[in-house]
């Protein structure tokens, strides 16, 4: 496509919807949109809400497809509201809202010993189904002289931003390694996550028991594997 065509199909105009605007706008910078970035720069003030109205009015249709009377079924005549509501402010909003204001603080006193913060419960929806995943996950971080340190509270909350989008565990973790190292810098970083994929235990081959269990090494955790057995060693005693 040459780059005039191209402009061109990017081009939004204000009778669209606001969801092909929005695309429109992502789509003439050049940038990915799969179900687990986020656009939250593309989105002005005031699309949200009407993104909301779109997704409410799309979900409507979807249960008319499935041949449900949203008429006079009082169990669904509002989930279509409730369920756009869900998505775009509840378990997507990591999609669409800007990262969580992180203070910094430097390494003053020069720490240089493993720290080891979790477990943090996490929640997601599987990309595939959106049938949500659950569990925990375990951060190991090696700081150096120039590292930045955060409060504990804001893993959880740069955590919640990553996994409120429709996820697979194996990219949210590389998701939250990529964060964590650009926001403190360390030397090391390791991440281990734990958890229930209800696209199993729910549908498919219903297996209730199954859960999936991943790493992700960074740094001195990769190259050290004392440090790394080490970190592997008390997150299992703890957990």
């Amino acid at each position: 496509m040459s780059t005039d065509h191209y402009s061109e199909a990017a081009l939004e105009t204000s009778d669209q919807p606001i969801s092909a605007r929005i695309r429109a706008r992502i789509e003439k910078a050049g940038v990915r949109f799969h179900a687990n970035d986020n656009i939250a720069s593309f989105i002005k003030d005031g699309e949200l809400e009407a993104l909301q109205a779109e997704v409410q009015s799309k979900m409507s249709g979807v249960l008319q497809s499935l041949v449900i009377d949203i008429e006079s079924d009082h169990n669904t005549q509002d989930t279509a509201r409730r369920v756009a509501k869900m998505y775009v402010q509840e378990v997507f909003r990591g999609r669409y809202q800007a990262p969580p204001p992180v203070t910094e603080f430097p390494n003053v006193e020069q720490l240089n010993e493993l720290m080891i913060v979790g477990p943090i419960t996490v929640r997601s929806a599987c990309s595939h189904h959106f049938c949500p995943i659950m569990g925990k996950v375990w951060i190991g971080v090696m700081p150096n002289e120039h590292s930045n340190l955060i409060g504990l509270s804001k893993y959880a909350r740069l955590i919640e931003w990553i996994m409120s989008r429709p996820q697979i565990q194996e990219e949210a973790v590389s998701q939250i390694a990529q964060l964590l190292m650009e926001k403190l810098k360390p030397d090391g970083l390791a991440i281990v996550m734990e958890a229930d994929h209800f696209c199993m235990g729910w549908r498919g081959v219903k297996d209730t028991e199954a859960k999936m269990i991943n790493s992700v090494m960074r740094g001195s955790f990769l190259r050290d594997a004392n440090l790394r057995r080490e970190f592997l060693a008390l997150i299992t005693k703890r957990g």
